[in-house]
């Protein structure tokens, strides 16, 4: 029966007269990954055989992205098994295809050297056809030359000397042509090549490695896992709505499924790996800041500032003066800093920080949850997102017409749900569908269990809404101390052709004062069922329920009143 892998420190190992055994290669591979929204934890897993006596376990095959103080061994053996320390440094090693990869940069090395030396020919293909067209060019020059003395016998044949020029000049600039475009499809054969020399991966590739020192009791078979995390990795929630209106006997409900989209760009493919999807963010702030003291003071007055002091001449102490004890002991103390016990050079000591034991994760509901995805997934490093689906559940909501005529003479359904027991949903974008039509999109923020929240899907034909300005009037108040008004009166009417009763919500507003002297004074038939909704100061809210083929009119209005010495505007 395998005993538990006991994990200790042993300070002492120089001194047990082992011999130490020769280094083992451990061969592991992904078995399971924890990936958070940013940042995931990798867990590694291998098997090796070891005889009696102390071992160095290398493991070269971790990604060089892994966080270094992250990294803890675990596992369980045949026998007694005790793990001294873990060390960890960066190195390159071969890559698997690396011979394939230097096979084909070879080649492409040489079909680039190739191309330009072909274009190097080009060039002097160029250069001398240039060459030629100057020395064609000189030959224009003879009819300049003086005329020869008399009866003295003329050679030139000058038919035969401009058909020269002419036939020259044309194959030169012909040559000169065709080797130009030469140059331009050589030019972009090495400029793919180069691409696709830069595209191959390189013969080595940075990876960590961890060194574990072990001491077996006994010959043993000892499982090992090695868990780390990684920064370049995060998950997204992403959200089905879908929403079934139901009918006048069937009551309406949502479908929600709750989607992650996964993609990691850590350096290892992870083949094959059982995943776990957590909320818990590892990198974020574990404590709230502190706050310091606010302290409130009288501004200080200002003073001239004093005039700079005269800087003194600075000597250096004289050949055989006897240093102040305050001069001598900085330089001691460096000296001391510096040496070892037999008082020879010594680098300064690394600071070095202590291995602390793995704790144990705690979760602190509603804001944390684990979504273990069934099965095992493959996620390559490439960073290509990768979708899964977390789970569904069907919420019954209640249906609500919102209207702001105002604004729009539409009215829009909306759905409130509230969140059923279980995990919160995480902040993430949300396809919205309506009786198996998608509407469009929207966000859900954080939502604990119990939590209400409302979405919108869309424009609803069966509700009419209209908005028409009663009465506008303006006129001043007063005998002696005068005062202008500002009066206005609105109609709103709501129309329901549903064959069901349906909740109302009516939204408007009325001006709001930025001056002690304007008063606003809100009028109507129609009390609101709320004012300044959501902290919004003046906007109001008419609330109630509209049976089938049922027509709602709310009558509202506002007076402003200011002082009529002074003109008022209006503004958002």
């Amino acid at each position: 029966m395998k005993q538990v892998l006991v994990v200790t420190l042993l300070s002492l190992m120089a001194s047990t007269g082992l011999v130490r055994a020769a280094e083992v290669d451990a061969q592991s591979r992904v078995d399971a990954v924890t990936v958070f929204p940013m940042g995931a934890e990798v867990l590694r897993v291998a098997k090796v055989q070891l005889e009696k006596g102390e071992h160095t376990l290398l493991f070269k095959d971790l990604p060089a992205s892994a966080v270094e103080g992250s990294i803890r061994v675990e596992g369980n053996a045949t026998g007694k098994l005790e793990i001294g320390s873990v060390d960890t440094r960066k190195l390159l090693v071969p890559r698997a295809d690396a011979e394939v990869s230097a096979t084909e940069r070879r080649k492409i090395e040489t079909e680039i050297e190739a191309l330009r030396d072909d274009r190097a020919r080009l060039d002097a293909l160029v250069q001398s056809a240039e060459t030629q067209k100057t020395l064609i060019s000189n030959l224009t020059q003879l009819p300049t030359r003086p005329a020869p003395t008399a009866g003295a016998e003329r050679g030139e044949d000058w038919s035969a000397i401009l058909a020269l020029i002419s036939a020259g000049s044309a194959d030169a600039q012909r040559t000169i042509q065709d080797a130009q475009v030469r140059i331009r499809e050589t030019d972009r054969k090495i400029e793919d090549l180069e691409k696709s020399l830069a595209s191959i991966a390189p013969e080595k590739t940075e990876r960590t490695e961890a060194k574990v020192f072990v001491v077996a009791q006994a010959p043993l078979e000892a499982d090992i896992t090695i868990r780390y995390q990684v920064s370049h990795a995060s998950w997204t929630p992403l959200y089905d709505v879908r929403l079934a209106t139901g009918a006048k006997t069937v009551a309406p409900k949502i479908d929600l499924a709750r989607r992650a989209s996964i993609n990691q760009k850590t350096g290892e493919s992870w083949d094959n790996v059982a995943l776990t999807l957590s909320t818990t963010r590892p990198t974020a702030g574990a404590a709230a800041p502190d706050l310091k003291p606010l302290i409130v003071d009288f501004e200080p007055e200002v003073r001239p500032a004093p005039p700079p002091p005269v800087a003194m001449p600075t000597t250096a102490p004289a050949a055989g003066r006897a240093m102040a004890p305050e001069e001598a002991a900085p330089q001691f103390e460096a000296e001391a800093r510096f040496k070892d016990n037999d008082g020879l050079a010594a680098p300064a000591p690394r600071k070095r920080a202590a291995l602390a034991e793995r704790p144990a994760e705690v979760v602190q509901a509603p804001f944390h949850a684990l979504y273990a995805v069934p099965g095992r997934l493959t996620i390559p490093e490439t960073g290509e997102a990768k979708r899964v689906q977390l789970g569904a559940e069907t919420i019954e909501p209640q249906l609500t017409i919102r209207a702001v005529p105002k604004v729009d003479a539409k009215a829009y359904l909306y759905a409130k749900f509230t969140l059923p027991k279980g995990s919160p949903l995480l902040p993430g974008s949300v396809a919205l569908f309506r009786d198996g039509t998608f509407v469009g999109t929207g966000r859900l923020p954080l939502l604990s269990p119990g939590e209400e929240h409302e979405l919108g899907f869309g424009t609803d034909d069966l509700v009419r809404v209209r908005h028409a300005v009663a009465q506008e009037t303006r006129g001043e108040t007063g005998l002696i101390s005068t005062s202008r008004t500002d009066s206005r009166n609105y109609v709103l009417s709501v129309k329901s052709m549903h064959e069901r009763a349906i909740a109302l919500a009516v939204f408007d507003q009325i001006p709001v004062s930025a001056n002690q002297d304007i008063k606003v004074e809100l009028t109507g038939r129609t009390t609101p069922s709320k004012q300044n909704v959501d902290d919004k100061r003046g906007v109001l809210v008419w609330e109630g329920k509209l049976e089938p083929d049922q027509e709602q009119t709310i009558e509202f209005g506002y007076r402003v009143s200011w002082p009529s010495a002074k003109s008022i505007i209006y503004r958002q």
